[in-house]
């Protein structure tokens, strides 16, 4: 069975995360920088069977283009000229970073592992996967 995975863009760096093969789960995957995801997801994609990619697409309150919109939109049509297989699904990322924060907080990690913006993206990745698989019930 295949799995979905999830793509949380930014300029320095990428959190991903990506469900179980029964797709019931999302777990954080990893936060790699923006510039290894191409090969990193051509690995993975060697090892693992993936049906659909999600990305969040960045937006204002007023559902304007933010400053990284524009790194967003080039991420996914280079996702699209390597991985042509796998279709691309754009996913509201408005409250994923705080979202991820606030979860952060209740797990109860210390101010310093708070910090690590790695593990943000990473959250926010799984989190963004989480409400995708969940709008589909």
């Amino acid at each position: 069975m295949a799995r979905i995975i999830s793509i949380d863009y930014g300029l320095k760096r990428t959190g991903l995360a990506v469900t179980d093969p029964l797709k019931i789960i999302a777990t954080g995957l990893i936060t790699v920088s923006s510039k290894e995801l191409i090969p990193y997801l051509k690995d993975y994609f060697s090892k693992e069977l993936v049906e659909l990619i999600i990305i969040g697409e960045p937006k204002n309150w007023d559902d304007s283009d933010t400053h990284a919109t524009p790194l967003v939109k080039k991420c996914i049509k280079d996702l699209e000229k390597n991985f042509p297989g796998i279709p691309i699904k754009k996913v509201d990322e408005r409250f994923t970073s705080k979202m991820a924060k606030d979860s952060m907080l209740e797990m109860g990690l210390k101010k310093k592992d708070r910090r690590n913006k790695a593990l943000v993206d990473e959250i926010a990745a799984t989190i963004m996967l989480q409400e995708y698989m969940r709008s589909l019930l």
